[in-house]
């Protein structure tokens, strides 16, 4: 039976791999291509070279959209894992409504970003025109930590999910092992949880750094860039230099920052993983 199952894997390999050949990688090549050149549709493209790389890297916009993405990504990565362990903590503690809670915690996450952008908007801005404090049109500062609240309410949930799991597969031998040692509460959190939870912690950091980064519709939302682009991350900027400029050559200029910004998002996943991967411990 296993023999014979070995002799068919590649048959049902194929599809998974015919769907990522058409839904990736040629996408992806297009696109390739298309950075290299001005253009309005792929039919009528014409090859600039690195042209429009050159004007990507010489945008002030991009640049002050790639401070504030950076920016966001670190404040809400750290905020959504360091409360999400916290409350995945306090749910494996064998309290009463353990699972209404995790109900609850996990709801926003079901939610589309978009609603949740524009549900947001409006409860921000009542609570802002209550206190006199200019609306998300006019403040870059209630427009920065909207988006925070938001992305930790979306995701805390989702993550502490994946941190219960990691938490219930630690031995009990080792916890009991630490006790009998006269470990104390602090002590076998930082040496014997959070190294058998690194798995965990190495997948909801993957998940955050990638989301927190790429973030697109909550920000589109919540806030549209406004004031003046100071709250515009790296995907809303590509966006608009699609859609709210007109041109060949502008597409171009898009379609190049699209590319460096895959290639921003690939390259900071893989060294989070590398780095998080060498913390894990053997069970």
């Amino acid at each position: 039976m296993i023999k014979a199952t070995k002799k068919w894997w590649p048959l049902f390999v194929l599809p998974t791999f015919c769907a990522f050949i058409i839904g990736f990688v040629v996408p992806f090549a297009e696109g390739l291509y298309l950075s290299f050149c001005k253009f309005t549709t792929i039919n009528k493209a014409t090859w600039v070279g690195i042209g429009n790389y050159i004007k990507v890297f010489q945008d002030a916009q991009f640049w002050d959209s790639l401070t504030f993405t950076a920016s966001f990504t670190v404040v809400s990565t750290v905020l959504i894992n360091v409360l999400a362990f916290a409350i995945a903590l306090a749910l494996t503690k064998g309290i009463v409504g353990t699972n209404v809670f995790r109900t609850v915690y996990f709801m926003p996450n079901l939610i589309g970003g978009i609603v949740l952008g524009y549900i947001w908007n409006i409860l921000i801005n009542c609570v802002l025109s209550l206190v006199g404090a200019p609306l998300l049109a006019l403040n870059t500062s209630a427009g920065y930590w909207g988006m925070i609240i938001l992305m930790c309410w979306q995701q805390i949930g989702y993550m502490m999910i994946i941190y219960i799991a990691g938490l219930q597969s630690i031995p009990n031998e080792l916890i009991e092992a630490a006790r009998i040692d006269g470990a104390t509460p602090t002590q076998t959190l930082f040496q014997v949880k959070i190294p058998n939870v690194m798995p965990s912690i190495t997948i909801c950091l993957f998940l955050t750094l990638t989301n927190s980064f790429k973030l697109f519709d909550q920000n589109l939302a919540l806030t549209g860039g406004d004031p003046n682009h100071a709250t515009e991350m790296l995907a809303l900027n590509i966006y608009n230099n699609f859609y709210a400029r007109s041109g060949a050559a502008w597409k171009g200029i898009g379609q190049a920052k699209a590319v460096v910004f895959c290639i921003m998002v690939i390259s900071i996943s893989l060294i989070q993983l590398k780095l998080t991967r060498s913390k894990e411990v053997q069970q």
